[in-house]
Order: structure tokens, then sequence, then C-alpha cells
């Protein structure tokens, strides 16, 4: 390996999670911190935990909601118009 192009490894990283679980590993930063960690992820843990930034979720279920209520109660007594066929002019060719 080249001297002074790789960065500096750390054998003893401690890594932080958002639930509070510390772990070490082995990084290039003395230290990470983690929105999610084995011991508070879902597929690890089996619990359906959701994390929502924005509102997605709360968006997804009103939209389906709406679509929900438009099916169950049609419009009643909406006439539909319709457009009378317009005569299109011919050209002659010479």
């Amino acid at each position: 390996m080249k001297k002074g192009i790789h960065p500096k490894y750390y054998q003893d990283c401690q890594a932080t999670c958002a639930c509070g679980n510390t772990f070490t590993t082995g990084s290039t930063m003395p230290e990470i911190r983690v929105d999610i960690c084995s011991a508070c992820h879902p597929f690890y843990t089996g619990q359906a935990k959701y994390i929502d930034s924005e509102g997605r979720i709360e968006r997804f279920e009103r939209k389906r909601k709406m679509a929900a209520s438009r099916l169950k109660s049609p419009k009643v007594g909406k006439k539909i118009k319709v457009k009378a066929k317009s005569k299109k002019k011919t050209v002659k060719k010479k």
C-alpha cells in the first residue's frame, strides 16, 4: 500500500445508536452515531416500528381513506356533457 493516501483506521471505534445501545467496531472515524442498530431494528427484534419523517404514513393513510370513500359513494345526478361533432373543412388539392 502507498503511504500517506489511506485514512487512519481505528480498531476500537465506539458506535452509539439513538436507542442508547453502544458497541465497538473498526472504522476510519473514532466515533460513530447511528439511527438504527441490531438491538432496535425491526428485522432483528420482530417488532413493527415505523420511522416516519415528514408524516408520510399519515399522508398515505389519508389518501387511502379518500380513495375508499370515493368508491363507496358514487355521484348521483351529475350529467355528462357531450360535445357535438364539428364538421371539418376539407381542402382540395390542385
